[in-house]
């Protein structure tokens, strides 16, 4: 499974320690930046993400900034794109059961122990087979085709 991935300069070091974690958990990482503690723009990756995702680049997305929602904000901007900022298992859980989201969104300041186990969730929860929930998820996609300029 490939894992694309991003952060601001303030999730930087999450980013490395995430990325790590996940390649040694043997999934294909691609790290879309930023590479250094140096102030940026969060829109700037988070959408580089969000186009990725768009073209099939991966799998399945993993934002980090400081508390997580700039980020989640700019990913949802790519149409196709369902990001969901979460801070827990059971709000990922959820997400991805329910409204199949394919980038989840992390604020910085989480412990890594907490991370890992939202982290682990997101990439192995399934979306359900519930039909109200393929048809919730089948109106956003008419709404971004009729939206579209």
């Amino acid at each position: 499974m490939k894992v694309g991935i991003v952060s601001d300069h303030r999730g930087y070091k999450l980013k490395q320690k995430l990325t790590k974690y996940l390649k040694k958990k043997k999934y294909d990482v691609i790290d879309y930046g930023t590479n250094s503690i140096e102030i940026v723009d969060y829109p700037d990756f988070a959408i580089k993400l969000g186009e990725e995702h768009q073209n099939k680049a991966f799998d399945y997305g993993i934002a980090i900034c400081a508390n997580g929602v700039g980020m989640s904000i700019a990913c949802n901007k790519v149409k196709g794109v369902r990001c969901a900022k979460v801070n827990n298992v059971w709000e990922v859980k959820t997400a991805r059961h329910d409204d199949d989201i394919n980038i989840i969104s992390l604020p910085a300041n989480l412990l890594f122990f907490e991370i890992k186990d939202i982290v682990d969730a997101f990439l192995t929860t399934p979306f359900s087979t519930v039909e109200r929930y393929s048809r919730r998820i089948q109106k956003l996609k008419e709404y971004e085709e009729k939206n579209e300029h």
